[in-house]
């Protein structure tokens, strides 16, 4: 399915993790080596730009950090980033340049693109979030399935991919729009400027410039 393919969801321009995700035919193939990733650009990135306030935590000296937000290694805050009071940060993140994470929101195995913004009440837990993608207040990327089985991805074709993957969030396009309170299932991708209407629970893919209404109420976005 083209619409679930790595160049096809994002700008990897606009993240420091562009070139490395761009290796990955399928972007969830990248969630288990996020850790490892960090580990090895944290030590690239200049000293003169970033403070490493703990081992293995890089954050860019023009980031804001609130002194209440827990930031978990390891983990880079990149350049003019911003981070809420009370933010949870467990760890394996990258959040990108003029990124957000804000109150109560709890990021995990994550990449956040450049202007990706979370501002309320949000769990982002192994999911990608691309170049100006939103998720609203208390929109979750529900991460791991009820029965604990391996997450299939299903096409909106009737074809489905095994992704091998115990856990697997989301994987949100570029300028994307995730409505507040909304729940993406496990193995969620949402394609390039959709708008995810608010209390949706969506499970799937949803083609670029869609808007999702409900399950059977998917329209074109002009």
């Amino acid at each position: 399915m083209k619409t679930v393919k790595t160049k096809e969801l994002f700008d990897l321009t606009k993240s420091r993790a562009g070139r490395w995700l761009e290796g990955f035919e399928h972007p969830w193939e990248a969630l288990g080596g996020i850790k490892e990733f960090l580990l090895a650009l944290g030590l690239t990135l200049p000293a003169e730009e970033f403070d490493n306030p703990a081992e293995n935590v890089w954050i860019h000296k023009t980031a804001k950090v609130a002194p209440t937000a827990f930031i978990g290694a390891p983990c880079i805050i990149d350049e003019g980033a911003e981070i809420r009071h009370c933010a949870f940060i467990r760890g394996s993140a990258l959040i990108g340049r003029n990124a957000v994470v804000g109150n109560s929101v709890e990021v995990k195995n994550a990449i956040l693109f450049e202007k990706a913004t979370v501002p309320h009440f949000t769990y982002v837990g192994d999911s990608i979030l691309g170049w100006c993608a939103h998720m609203g207040a208390g929109a979750v990327t529900s991460n791991v399935k009820s029965d604990k089985t391996l997450v299939v991805l299903h096409g909106p074709d009737g074809g489905d991919i095994e992704t091998g993957l115990k856990k697997f969030g989301a994987m949100v396009g570029d300028g994307t729009e995730v409505g507040c309170n909304s729940v993406l299932n496990p193995g969620s991708v949402l394609g390039k400027n959709c708008i995810v209407y608010p209390t949706s629970c969506f499970r799937g893919v949803l083609a670029a410039n869609s808007i999702y209404k409900g399950k059977d109420n998917i329209a074109e976005r002009r």
